[in-house]
């Protein structure tokens, strides 16, 4: 690798970039909570996942703005997760662990350079309404071993689940914060912001998941969910309103934690 890529994908503006990009991680998030502690509360409505959240808001008068900047920080974070994966900015190095952190690191800039796309075309008038869940898993279903890939995915969005509600339990996310910075106030009440955020989305990642894998056994691509369908399996349960609102707000705790990773977080 060219020593010039490898000294700017360490420079200070890649670290800007990904305090960014956290910062508009967590407004997402916390766009999606919102949406869905409204329809908890019996606003009406149906619960989002992040592209519905961005379409909710371009509703809104001056709505092109907040979703622009938004679309700014998807793409800073891609850049910098990219900069993990390719230049290894975080030194995880080469061996099989390494690599697959660095395979993590390349999934999640992929994420959000396609969340950056949707926020462009949303800006520029494109229409992103539609679920791309079942549209994706029906073509992969069709492929050779279609059924077992659907399946292998599901299995691993499970696996990020449980590796969600390990961290929280463990607080592991702490290892990344700069917690020497903090109070020991500050440092308890991001703990529990923590705790709660990971603990939703380790919910969400687990129905997520669940689904996939019942997609695949009964071949039917209807069943596979994003993070709106895990919202609304929740709103449809006989104590519906009480635990979408539960999630709801541990979603709003993620949100958050990413600011206090924006400031915190060793980037």
């Amino acid at each position: 690798m060219l020593p010039g890529l490898r000294q700017t994908a360490h420079g200070a503006w890649v670290e800007g970039a990904g305090r960014l990009g956290l910062v508009a991680k967590g407004a997402s998030f916390i766009l999606v909570a919102i949406l869905a502690i409204e329809v908890a509360a019996g606003a009406g409505g149906k619960p989002a996942d992040r592209q519905g959240a961005l379409d909710a808001v371009a509703d809104e008068p001056l709505g092109w703005m907040l979703i622009l900047a938004l679309g700014t920080g998807f793409a800073g974070y891609a850049l910098w997760r990219f900069a993990q994966a390719f230049v290894d900015r975080d030194r995880e190095g080469d061996d099989p662990v390494g690599l697959a952190k660095r395979a993590g690191d390349l999934a999640k800039g992929l994420l959000y350079a396609g969340l950056a796309v949707l926020a462009v075309m949303i800006v520029g008038g494109s229409d992103s309404s539609g679920s791309e869940e079942d549209t994706a898993t029906s073509w992969i279903l069709d492929l050779p071993l279609g059924r077992w890939i659907v399946g292998a995915v599901g299995a691993v969005v499970i696996g990020a689940g449980a590796w969600n509600a390990y961290r929280a339990v463990t607080r592991q996310f702490l290892d990344d914060l700069k917690t020497r910075k903090m109070s020991k106030n500050e440092e308890q009440w991001y703990t529990a912001v923590g705790v709660f955020g990971h603990l939703a989305r380790a919910v969400v990642f687990a129905l997520v998941g669940i689904f996939l894998i019942r997609a695949a056994y009964q071949y039917d691509p209807n069943e596979a969910i994003g993070l709106d369908g895990a919202l609304a399996k929740l709103a449809g349960e006989r104590a519906g309103p009480l635990l979408l609102g539960a999630v709801a707000f541990g979603l709003l705790a993620y949100g958050l934690f990413c600011f206090v990773q924006a400031r915190y977080r060793e980037v």
